[in-house]
């Protein structure tokens, strides 16, 4: 139920998180002077490891660092259907389908915290997103964007019409272009992996959109996909 935070700005969401809590801290005793103001933002009750650069670096495994981890704890992950059952009349959210790189986990985290995203749905076969390298690349907004896993015979499709939203597949091969496309109070959008994208099955229950790119081409990183997206939702609901 650990996970391990890095770099100033990340542990200072993990100090503020609604969702998880810190567990403790470990800074390079170069660093201790200009980082009072966050280790005072921190609870009295977590503890703070103060360590030289060598032994540092020995413990965050590669000599290259910014002097400061935090060791986090995930709090109870609430189920999916608990999770939809929270949210606003008005959400927008994101259900994930094999999303096993980091990188791409870390940057649609990224762009859901940019553009209001109200919960990430989660399919049996994603990558963790509270991974070390996830969080660092979401800017920590993994820490702050709920999120859910789906069970591996859980019907995501029927889970999101259950709580009235409207489930909207990207695929290059899209019924429609993502500029003519007008979301609902209500939207789900469907991102599948790198490569073999969303099943079949996904995409011919839903209604699915394609990016317009130049002839030649027809797709893009799946993190840059959401980002696009999540633009064009957060535009039209101005």
């Amino acid at each position: 139920g650990l996970f391990v935070a890095e770099g100033k700005v990340v542990v200072e969401k993990l100090i503020h998180s609604p969702l998880h809590q810190p567990v403790s801290l470990l800074i390079a005793a170069k660093r201790i002077s200009a980082l009072q103001d966050m280790i005072g933002q921190s609870d009295a009750d977590t503890p703070v490891y103060v360590a030289p650069q060598p032994v540092f670096d020995a413990i965050a495994g590669f000599p290259v660092h910014r002097g400061i981890l935090g060791i986090g704890r995930r709090t109870t992950t609430p189920t999916s259907d608990a999770l939809l059952s929270t949210l606003h009349p008005k959400a927008t959210v994101l259900l994930l389908s094999g999303i096993a790189n980091h990188d791409n986990m870390g940057g649609i985290f990224r762009n859901a915290a940019a553009f209001g995203v109200s919960a990430v749905l989660l399919d049996s076969d994603c990558c963790d997103p509270l991974y070390r390298k996830a969080i660092r690349v979401s800017v920590a907004a993994t820490l702050l964007v709920p999120f859910a896993q789906l069970g591996p015979d859980e019907d995501p499709l029927a889970l999101l019409d259950r709580h009235g939203f409207t489930a909207t597949a990207l695929s290059p091969a899209g019924e429609s272009l993502l500029a003519d496309w007008h979301p609902t109070t209500r939207t789900a959008v469907l991102l599948g992996a790198e490569g073999p994208g969303l099943s079949t099955g996904l995409i011919q229950r839903s209604h699915s959109v394609r990016i317009a790119m130049s002839s030649g081409f027809d797709s893009l990183n799946v993190a840059t996909t959401s980002g696009i997206v999540l633009h064009h939702i957060s535009a039209h609901q101005i």
